[in-house]
């Protein structure tokens, strides 16, 4: 991708939503961590520094060698980014009087700004730090203040740099979007051409070059992330595209047909391959979430390298794995820690000789299902909720059996297919049964129960980076809490999660 914008994160929880904010202006942008990001940085039109955790006053506070950024790219220092570009360069960060946290409002902004374009005084702005600037750095300029934080945003004289103390990238900073507008396109002159069918020309053309007549195989799992990369790749290499659904036993009740049904009629060579035995015997016993996910993806491995050998021309393991698996993957010390691992990111073990080609890696949620509508992919397909890679294992809290696995499947098929049934599948972003590791005491015909605790998780998101719980019908939610505890046998309790993300994540391991 040409005219990147990169983003240097300090480890802010927040660094995914400035990549959001900047795709949704159809610019392309990259996260790299502060202290591994690329030397040459010719292909990069600007640079944002993103908030952190620190404190810039702090012995191991980030500190990044920015001689190649500073002074000859435009660049913009978000909250900690602002304070480090104070600290170091002749300011003064210091301990801020009053908390700094939560909704604030401009109270100034400097006349005839470019920056700030569009926005009026008394727009609303996010904050969320300790520290602020008391003093601006050599050559700074005040931009704007709040009633609290008089260096809200300042510039550097001499050079297209410009630092905020808040978050533009939140959805409450109401201006934010416009922010950084003003600053890629009229400021630093970044074009706007990532879109759907850019993404598409520029992406064949690439996998037409690298595969070149060289044979593919590919796991489908029937969600949006592989059933993408699969007709993007068929665009490309065609005939030579080999893919296979592997039923690893932890799928939703009956997906494994109705899955090998829908491909029917795409154009797609797809081989269905039963391999739930394989993976329920790897996983007995094992019961800490990272052992499951690793043992899942080790296994997965291990099957797509048996159907490889079936053709000696094999070379190449496509996956659908997309961008937050590769950020939420990514641990350095500092900045955005690991959440999870995920089954598709992290490479292949020595003995497979397939290479790895990953043709939506560096695309949000969001962004896949506009590419497959470019593709035209059916909308049904488009629609379907996430599902996560090792499938019902990391929604059964403890080791695994064939009748947890039983148990949860019957739980969510009665949820999902309610949501259905009341007109609100397409009103949620995903939505799943968890099977908790507790027994509750029940009462069923007059006699005592002790039996499973099931909870049901709904949440509305874009592109799971963050997520809301979803306010369900009380109506709704007592029809299928009564349908699991009357139709599932060995549950007797059903619960709602309420969280939101962050702090919780979307799924519970």
């Amino acid at each position: 991708m040409q005219h990147n914008v990169l983003i240097l994160d300090f480890g802010s929880q927040y660094t995914q939503l400035i990549a959001r904010r900047v795709r949704e202006l159809n610019i392309f942008c990259e996260i790299f961590p502060y202290n591994n990001f690329p030397t040459d940085l010719s292909s990069y039109k600007a640079v944002i520094l993103s908030g952190s955790p620190f404190s810039v006053r702090a012995e191991d506070a980030p500190h990044p060698d920015l001689s190649q950024i500073r002074g000859k790219m435009p660049l913009l220092a978000v909250c900690y980014g602002a304070q480090y570009l104070a600290h170091f360069s002749g300011g003064l960060v210091a301990p801020s009087d009053t908390r700094e946290y939560g909704r604030a409002n401009l109270s100034f902004i400097k006349e005839g700004e470019v920056f700030f374009d569009g926005v009026s005084e008394n727009s609303q702005v996010w904050m969320s730090h300790s520290d602020t600037v008391k003093t601006l750095p050599t050559n700074g300029v005040k931009l704007a203040s709040t009633h609290d934080v008089e260096n809200a945003a300042y510039k550097i004289e001499g050079e297209t740099t410009y630092a905020i103390q808040f978050h533009p990238e939140v959805y409450h900073s109401t201006d934010g979007k416009q922010i950084l507008e003003n600053f890629l396109v009229k400021i630093a002159d970044v074009p706007q051409n990532f879109t759907p069918n850019a993404f598409v020309e520029e992406m064949v053309a690439e996998l037409k070059e690298k595969i070149g007549n060289d044979k593919v195989v590919l796991g489908l799992s029937g969600g949006v992330d592989s059933t993408v990369a699969a007709v993007l790749l068929h665009q490309a290499i065609g005939p030579n595209l080999h893919c296979i659904f592997v039923n690893n036993g932890l799928l939703r009740k009956n997906e494994y047909e109705s899955v090998l049904e829908q491909y029917k009629g795409m154009g797609l060579n797809v081989k269905g391959v039963d391999a739930s035995a394989r993976f329920l015997d790897a996983l007995a016993g094992i019961s800490e979430p990272e052992a499951k996910r690793k043992t899942i993806g080790r296994v997965f491995i291990e099957v797509f390298d048996d159907e490889s050998k079936i053709s000696d021309e094999v070379k190449w393991l496509a996956q659908g794995t997309i961008y937050p698996d590769v950020i939420e993957s990514v641990s350095v010390k500092g900045p955005s820690a690991t959440i999870k691992s995920h089954h598709n990111v992290g490479g292949l073990p020595e003995y497979m000789k397939l290479k790895i080609v990953e043709p939506l890696r560096m695309l949000f949620k969001d962004e896949v299902r506009r590419v497959g509508a470019t593709l035209g992919i059916d909308a049904a397909l488009l629609g379907r909720h996430p599902f996560p890679g090792p499938g019902l294992s990391i929604r059964i809290l403890g080791d695994i059996t064939p009748e947890k696995v039983r148990i949860l499947q019957e739980v969510d098929a009665v949820f999902i297919d309610g949501l259905r049934s009341w007109g609100l599948y397409d009103k949620v972003w995903q939505a799943g049964a968890i099977l908790l590791p507790v027994n509750s005491v029940g009462v069923m015909g007059d006699e005592r129960t002790y039996e499973k605790v099931v909870a049901l998780r709904a949440v509305e998101s874009t592109d799971g980076m963050t997520a809301d719980w979803v306010h369900l019908p009380y109506d709704f939610l007592m029809k299928v809490s009564n349908d699991i505890i009357n139709k599932v046998k060995g549950v007797n309790r059903v619960v709602y999660d309420i969280s939101s993300k962050p702090p919780a994540t979307i799924e519970w391991e």
